[in-house]
């Protein structure tokens, strides 16, 4: 392992940014907790505050920033479009939509694309495309407990975690929920009004939780024998990340809807919902739409995000990259018994601890080193697919130098 320095200080709030807080303070509604730091500057897997410090992240852009902080291909074609046209509504034709719409389809099952702004939009769209496949007389939804599908109240609906309901209820109808890897209870839950399936290939804010072996599978089995749509939610695990375009294609199970955003157009807001040409039609005109959906700047980003992964070999990059991270997080598991179990899945990776999450992520921090925590206890990455093996060990020295501190002080070895 390389060695660790000796931990700096956290950074002080500085002048700038505490200005920014103060405003912060005063008009911006306080429905996010938020770090103490502004940042103003991104380059690849670093970013800058307003004081001037430097940080490595490994969770950039909440998983959006897939390509890393301002790829220059991305930029670019931002930049040059941004000059000719922002924004036209979907009543008319655009080039590049349809161009990206394109790309898509070729790289997964050949379906057609519908565009939004996020995940939980393409979500609502693939909601929308189960009920309206038979005229609302099949309007459930299985989905799964640990999931997570988005904050809008249909998506919401669809995630099985109490924790995002609370207050907010009552959830919409239709929902059923299943015990994720259970075969059986998902065939119990199936009646006549059943139409469909979602599921998180991967599970990523349930813990970077991979499919146990045969559900995916057995998922696909069921939907075909009742008649069900198979819907894969990637918002977080598709375009990519895990070092094959879609997710799916890891496990060589195809859905008939597949939702994706986050890292879709490497930062710049964008979702889609792909989905069966034969299915294409239940979405006629009026029954769903999203007004800057599929816009020209998300296009244009979206493509060039396409063409940058082919054009760098980043899928192959993943597959080395995951193997280093691996590598390195194994060998503090076997050094820290706080470490319970490490999941790498290309650019998905969970390190669950036997202890709280939180105050390693505020330890990371003091050490400039960007990490987030889900369920309590896992310290999840999400880290850019252009990320040097340099960083990684960088990252994982500091990661490892955060867990170790905290579980002494929580006096676990």
């Amino acid at each position: 392992m390389a060695t660790i320095d000796a931990p700096s200080p956290a950074p002080a709030i500085g002048t700038v940014t505490r200005a920014v807080i103060d405003t912060f303070d005063r008009y911006v509604v306080p429905n996010y907790r938020r770090f103490p730091v502004c940042l103003v500057r991104g380059s690849g897997s670093r970013v800058w505050d307003a004081e001037g410090t430097e940080y490595l992240d490994l969770f950039p852009g909440w998983g959006c920033n897939l390509l890393g902080h301002c790829p220059e291909p991305v930029v670019r074609a931002v930049q040059e479009q941004v000059a000719r046209l922002i924004h036209v509504p979907n009543t008319w034709y655009m080039e590049a939509q349809g161009e990206w719409a394109r790309l898509l389809s070729e790289r997964s099952f050949g379906g057609k694309a519908f565009f939004c702004n996020s995940g939980t939009e393409a979500n609502e769209a693939a909601i929308k495309l189960v009920r309206l496949r038979s005229d609302g007389k099949r309007y459930k939804l299985i989905s799964f407990r640990g999931g997570f599908h988005g904050r809008t109240m249909g998506s919401l609906s669809a995630t099985a975690q109490p924790k995002y309901h609370e207050g907010l209820g009552p959830m919409l109808p239709g929902f059923a929920y299943a015990p994720h890897g259970d075969l059986e209870a998902v065939e119990k839950l199936v009646d006549d009004q059943t139409g469909g399936i979602l599921v998180e290939p991967i599970l990523g804010e349930g813990g970077v939780v991979p499919p146990p072996p045969g559900f995916l599978e057995g998922l696909r089995r069921i939907a075909d024998a009742h008649d069900l749509l198979l819907v894969f939610d990637e918002v977080q695990c598709g375009s990519g990340r895990t070092g094959t375009w879609f997710g799916y294609q890891r496990f060589g199970v195809t859905p008939d809807v597949l939702t994706l955003a986050k890292s879709l157009c490497a930062g710049v807001a964008g979702g889609g919902m792909l989905c069966r040409a034969d299915l294409a039609g239940h979405l006629r005109p009026g029954m769903h739409a999203a007004t800057f959906g599929g816009n020209p700047l998300a296009a244009v980003a979206g493509i060039a995000a396409i063409r940058m992964i082919e054009e760098e070999g980043l899928l192959d990059h993943v597959s080395a990259a995951a193997a280093i991270f691996r590598e390195r997080l194994e060998e503090l598991q076997e050094r820290c018994d706080a470490v319970v179990a490490v999941r790498v899945i290309g650019m998905m990776i969970g390190v669950e601890l036997s202890i709280d999450g939180a105050p390693v992520v505020e330890r990371a921090l003091e050490k400039r080193l960007l990490v987030n925590c889900t369920q309590g206890r896992v310290i999840r990455l999400l880290p850019a697919m252009t990320i040097t093996p340099a960083e990684i060990h960088d990252g994982c020295d500091r990661l490892g130098e955060a867990i170790v501190e905290t579980a002494a002080r929580a006096g676990h070895g």
